[in-house]
């Protein structure tokens, strides 16, 4: 009896024949073996182009994001650092000071200055910050008598960028920034019972009150709250 053949295989009866059809079956298996090797070699190389793909788009993205955190750092205006004050601005040129009452009241007061450097006022003291609207004179003086400056400045005499320079001069807290219309002058910086008066933000004048006067002790109340109280029109 022949025995049955492997399964799979083809044979036959001449030696030769057969030969011819193990080199066949060997020569497909061996192709077979190479198509799956190149394969698996485009697929290892498709892997590192994606791998190598997303390294360059994350560390992209990692230098973006430290760009950003560096420019923000370099560009963005530092808050302006000042000691408090002695309350001594006799050296500074052109200087009013005052001896004002302090009584709180009800209603409106007819205060001697424009805008005011001090005086009788509402109970209520206005949250310190920056507006762009009119603030009540009556609950800014309050203000004034915590320690506070209060920067006026007339809109129909100073732009937008000086009012942007004002403020870049100016303490992050016990400071008010507000327009004050028909001044006599663009620019007013009132302590309580002093006062100056300039014509352009880059005075130098200004940061020299800033110095004798921000959160000096020589008010009625010095070191009381400047905020939580009144908001005014246009807080910022």
């Amino acid at each position: 009896m022949t025995p049955n053949p492997p399964s799979g295989k083809r044979q036959s009866g001449n030696p030769a024949t057969q030969a011819d059809i193990n080199l066949t079956v060997k020569q497909q298996r061996e192709q077979q073996k190479q198509q799956k090797l190149a394969e698996y070699q485009r697929q290892l190389a498709k892997r590192k182009r994606t791998k190598a793909t997303w390294w360059i788009v994350g560390g992209a993205a990692a230098v973006t994001v430290i760009a950003l955190v560096v420019a923000s750092v370099i560009f963005t205006p530092r808050p302006v650092s000042i000691d408090r004050g002695d309350g001594d601005g006799s050296a500074i040129e052109g200087i009013e000071t005052y001896d004002h009452t302090a009584n709180h009241v009800e209603g409106e007061v007819d205060y001697e200055q424009t805008p005011p450097a001090g005086g009788d006022h509402n109970a209520a003291w206005l949250n310190c910050g920056v507006y762009s609207e009119p603030v009540p004179n009556i609950n800014a003086v309050h203000s004034l008598e915590h320690g506070a400056i209060w920067v006026a400045y007339d809109p129909a005499q100073v732009d937008d960028a000086e009012v942007s320079a004002l403020k870049a001069q100016l303490p992050s807290s016990y400071t008010i920034l507000a327009p004050y219309e028909d001044m006599d002058t663009p620019i007013a910086v009132s302590a309580w019972d002093a006062q100056i008066k300039v014509d352009s933000a880059d005075d130098e004048r200004i940061g020299e009150f800033l110095r004798a006067y921000w959160r000096n002790v020589n008010g009625p109340e010095p070191g009381a709250a400047c905020s939580g109280a009144v908001e005014g029109p246009g807080r910022q």
